[in-house]
């Protein structure tokens, strides 16, 4: 039975000691893979030997792999972006260059995103091998604040370990430092429930240091800020200002109500109250949020109608039906009878 074809996309970055090993696990873990594969290794402008390294074993390994070097250090989520555009297979799969993730989840991650009918399934680092303070308890602050606001339902956001369907990735584009959106992204373009997780294998460092630590903890939360938007007002951000717009103006409006009682009904002056200057800003807040929304609502549909992008997601079926093949492999196997040796 075959397999869709597949990209593994690595991003790396002062990963010297790391390549030689990656290569191997890579090559060990993918050449029992029932189907085409191959993998895009991305080097970030790295300072230290990567890039000669990274040209040593692609002479070494063969045709299967591919080095792609950047101009200079972009980030994560460019250089996992400049690989995904290099893809022409069907599903794409994306890990780290530490050799914390392990490449030979990929085969049985592959064969679970295609029995559950997944657009994308999550790499969940369940029994994860980093230091708690600098790692592990800003990731799960991370987390939880993203669960909360985006409504994607998974354990562990930031887990490079990713297999995607390649049409539906591609859908969407990474700026930022937004690899650690992957999944709230996806969710702009397919269903939640077509985004699941799964326990994979996390490692120790092998070699050099982490790129991370618990800043990152506030830049998600500005990001999320921007996520949260692009998920729920892309198409209509008139709703989002005007809805501040008009809770401001409410607000403003009970506050001009009660000073309008207080000044006829009680006989009291109201010019020297501070309430009053309040009542002022928040309608003048208001009407700046509402004609911001409208302005907003003109330039979506001027982006919709002057480019090729959609309102809508038409969902492609993979060239194959591999779930029908995968149910057929897994009923003949169980049908088989056992044989006594005795």
């Amino acid at each position: 039975m075959s397999l869709p074809s597949i990209t593994i996309v690595v991003p790396v970055y002062n990963e010297q000691d790391n390549i030689p090993p990656l290569f191997s696990a890579i090559q060990n873990a993918m050449t029992q893979y029932a189907g085409e594969w191959r993998a895009i290794i991305v080097n970030d402008g790295s300072r230290d030997h990567s890039a000669r390294r990274l040209n040593d074993c692609v002479e070494e390994f063969g045709n299967h792999f591919r080095h792609i070097e950047l101009q200079r250090n972009f980030g994560q989520t460019a250089a996992m972006q400049a690989g995904i555009d290099e893809t022409d297979t069907e599903l794409i799969a994306t890990m780290d260059g530490d050799l914390q993730n392990d490449p030979g989840d990929i085969p049985r991650l592959v064969e679970e995103l295609l029995t559950r009918d997944l657009d994308l399934l999550q790499g969940w680092r369940k029994e994860r091998q980093d230091s708690l303070v600098s790692r592990k308890f800003p990731s799960r602050i991370a987390n939880k604040i993203i669960r909360r606001v985006s409504g994607v339902k998974l354990d562990d956001y930031g887990c490079s370990m990713k297999i995607y369907r390649a049409d539906v990735v591609k859908q969407i584009r990474l700026y930022g430092e937004m690899h650690r959106f992957i999944p709230v992204w996806m969710a702009t373009v397919c269903p939640p429930h077509r985004i699941g997780q799964s326990v994979v294998n996390h490692r120790a460092r092998y070699s050099g240091e982490s790129k991370y630590g618990i800043s990152r903890t506030f830049r998600v939360i500005i990001d999320l800020v921007s996520v949260f938007f692009f998920l729920k007002f892309r198409a209509r951000p008139g709703h989002f200002f005007g809805s501040i717009g008009l809770w401001f103006g409410c607000i403003g409006g009970l506050l001009f109500t009660y000073l309008a009682f207080v000044k006829f009904a009680l006989g009291q002056d109201i010019g020297n109250r501070p309430l009053l200057m309040v009542a002022i800003l928040l309608n003048v807040a208001s009407l700046q949020f509402i004609t911001t929304g409208i302005v907003s609502e003109i330039l979506s549909r001027i982006f919709f109608q002057t480019t090729n992008v959609k309102s809508y997601k038409i969902r492609q079926p993979l060239s194959k039906n591999y779930r029908s093949e995968l149910a057929k492999k897994r009923t003949e196997t169980s049908a088989e009878p056992d044989i006594n040796h005795d």
